[in-house]
């Protein structure tokens, strides 16, 4: 239970030593404590979140089967709500500009289920990873009917997301540690489960032109391959990150066919291409750089999103040459999500309140933005992707929506 619940726990980076004293006393504190700080870094329920923050939160340790009684909950909701706010967060700086854009959110069936990265489907669909309620979604956003997968085994953690060739939708078992497949016609997953139990946080995944499904392993500090033509007891390849504790994160393909990763636990951006998984990685200038996310344009060079600093970036791989830009809303803005579509940049300041649809121009290097609709403001794009016509579309994991970003 300790696993599953840290998975649920783990919403934002600690903010420094945090013990029982430092929280509010009140009814309800000792649960908090025993409980959270029984699975995980309790620090990190200081972040604070509104009222209806907290309640979305409780939703998601109720579907994880938090071991906290029915009696208590009500106490637990009311301490957090009332003693833990949410913190201070830089205001959303909205700059105007010649494009128009329309964002349209649809919240997600199942509550709490902190749907975390979204898939622009080739038949026009959205797809979404249900992280904390074992479930796979699928939107038509031409009628707002929606359709979810529970998955085969419980807790399962669904986390990055990707489609095949033949329409299957491919996931990763953040929780269980295993790479899944589901077939949307009959409901049906295959595991594949990794090979080495070190490989704790499987991530994000990306099949390369060859039907090669590729995949980071956060915690673990490694990548992975993954053959379908395979056995599933011997379709996977691991390797580790030449650097430690690097982090391997978000995952875009360019047009040479080469798997580009950002690390975010260091200042540095991999490649990896082969079967024999040759790894070359590029430092970027600043040490204190924390790429989350990238995007890749058409000319391949590297868009990243500098979660710690609050940058725009972009990496030359021919050169090494790195450029970047303060993000509008500033140095705690944190940009997470990104994509390159329609000659643009378009990413998510997830940090700002409320969260941000920006878009750069490279051409002009001009930023314009947008403000994400409803109470909780988006909160928080974790991941995008871009549908068939262009448009980008979201995974919004506190507000429990999926959006569509709808460029005119």
């Amino acid at each position: 239970m300790k696993t599953i619940i840290s998975i649920a726990a783990g919403l934002v980076a600690g903010l420094g030593p945090v013990f029982a004293q430092d929280f509010p006393d009140g009814a309800g504190k000792d649960v908090v404590i025993r409980t959270c700080g029984g699975c995980h870094d309790i620090n990190r329920l200081k972040i604070g979140y509104t009222a209806e923050g907290w309640r979305t939160v409780v939703l998601m340790m109720q579907n994880m089967q938090t071991p906290v009684t029915a009696e208590q909950w009500p106490v637990v909701t009311d301490y957090l709500i009332n003693k833990i706010p949410e913190r201070a967060r830089p205001s959303a700086v909205i700059v105007p500009g010649p494009v128009q854009a329309e964002i349209k959110l649809w919240p997600v069936p199942t509550g709490g289920s902190r749907p975390h990265d979204p898939l622009a489907a080739r038949d026009g669909t959205i797809w979404w990873t249900g992280q904390l309620a074992n479930r796979l979604g699928r939107l038509d956003p031409k009628t707002g009917a929606t359709k979810e997968y529970v998955l085969k085994s419980p807790h399962t953690g669904p986390h990055g997301l990707t489609e095949d060739a033949a329409g299957n939708i491919w996931f990763t078992g953040n929780n269980l540690g295993l790479i899944g497949k589901l077939d949307p016609q009959t409901g049906a997953v295959t595991e594949y489960t990794l090979p080495d139990p070190k490989a704790r946080d499987p991530h994000t995944l990306i099949f390369d032109r060859d039907g090669i499904l590729w995949f980071t392993v956060q915690q673990a500090n490694m990548i992975g391959r993954l053959d379908p033509k395979l056995d599933p007891k011997s379709a996977i390849k691991l390797v580790m990150s030449p650097t430690p504790k690097s982090r391997p994160y978000g995952m875009a393909l360019s047009s040479k066919n080469e798997v580009f990763i950002v690390e975010f636990g260091a200042n540095k951006i991999m490649r990896i291409s082969g079967a024999d998984m040759q790894i070359k990685e590029y430092a970027l200038p600043d040490a204190g750089a924390r790429p989350r996310r990238l995007a890749i344009g058409p000319d391949d060079r590297i868009w990243y999103s500098d979660f710690a600093r609050g940058y725009l970036g972009v990496l030359d791989p021919a050169t090494g040459a790195v450029k970047e830009w303060p993000s509008p809303s500033g140095p705690k803005s944190e940009p997470y999500g990104i994509v390159f579509t329609k000659g643009a940049i378009w990413y998510s300041e997830s940090g700002s309140k409320p969260n941000t649809m920006v878009r750069f121009d490279p051409a002009t290097e001009k930023f314009q933005s947008w403000a994400f609709p409803g109470s909780l403001g988006g909160d928080i794009v974790r991941n995008m992707d871009v549908t068939p016509d262009g448009n980008p579309v979201t995974a919004n994991s506190l507000s429990n929506e999926v959006g569509l970003v709808t460029i005119k």
